[in-house]
């Protein structure tokens, strides 16, 4: 008799979130305190934020994050919520497909049941990988997954726009690309005009994430383009260190304390990790 994998029921229910016209949003977080906030809140699932989650942990983004001190964290998040977290893995901390595997091996050990993957490339040169290259990678992060029975939810970002290397026609190209090799959705930052997000929904074979910021559509409005997940990258993170920012500054200018009024109450945010760690 076979076992299935613990995480299968968890991937598979992550996957029924991802509904065209009625969006998985994701109010990104980048540790266990601010993913539990984000799940009490209200949150479907947790996706982690690669930015927040690196500078967290003291490092810039951008590839410089070592593998084991990021899915640490991710584990230590999965520890705190009883909702399906995705993992942001950046470009797969790998330089080769291989090791692309390890790395969703070692995300199904932290207990996610998602990946981004992206296809920027920070090192000097073109800004995006080689759609074949990245292909390679995501048939490598499938496999890994599958070999074990998961059904890991892998959405493919593709940085045409966030990197200027291309519009509509140069995204669908890799989407096409990614998705044959195994991705499960398309995420392409950067892409919020109403014309261009109806077009990729309309180009795309799979769901569609977009990322969402001030200035954005909303929610409503997208989902009536047909996306199927929005997400706000790093953006509360930013929001929250801007407001330790203007704490400190207040704190340490004028001596009031303003910008500390609504705060969480103490006990109420204590009581969130209390469950995980007595």
């Amino acid at each position: 008799m076979t076992h299935q994998h613990p995480l299968r029921e968890t991937a598979l229910a992550f996957h029924a979130l991802h509904v065209p016209g009625r969006p998985l949003v994701l109010p990104n977080a980048w540790d266990a305190v601010s993913a539990a906030v984000v799940a009490q809140a209200g949150a479907a699932a947790v996706a982690t934020t690669s930015a927040g989650l690196a500078w967290a942990l003291g490092a810039a983004d951008g590839d410089r994050l070592d593998r084991d001190r990021a899915l640490e964290a991710v584990a230590r998040i999965t520890a705190v919520v009883s909702v399906p977290v995705s993992a942001d893995i950046e470009a797969g901390y790998a330089p080769d497909p291989a090791g692309v595997g390890d790395t969703v091996r070692a995300v199904l050990a932290a207990g996610a049941v998602g990946v981004n993957i992206e296809d920027a490339r920070h090192a000097e040169g073109e800004p995006l990988r080689p759609v074949a290259e990245q292909a390679e990678r995501i048939a490598a992060a499938r496999e890994a997954a599958d070999a074990v029975g998961v059904p890991l939810f892998v959405n493919a970002r593709i940085d045409t726009f966030l990197r200027g290397a291309g519009g509509v026609d140069v995204t669908l190209e890799r989407a096409a690309a990614f998705r044959a090799a195994g991705a499960d959705g398309i995420f392409v930052p950067g892409a919020v005009d109403p014309g261009t997000v109806k077009e990729l929904v309309a180009g795309v074979d799979g769901p569609v994430n977009v990322m969402v910021f001030p200035g954005a559509p909303s929610v409503a409005d997208l989902a009536a383009l047909g996306v199927a997940r929005i997400s706000a990258g790093a953006g509360l993170a930013q929001a929250a260190h801007a407001l330790v920012r203007r704490a400190t500054r207040e704190l340490l200018e004028t001596g009031t304390y303003g910008a500390l009024a609504d705060g969480y109450d103490y006990g109420e945010l204590n009581s969130l990790l209390t469950r995980t760690t007595s």
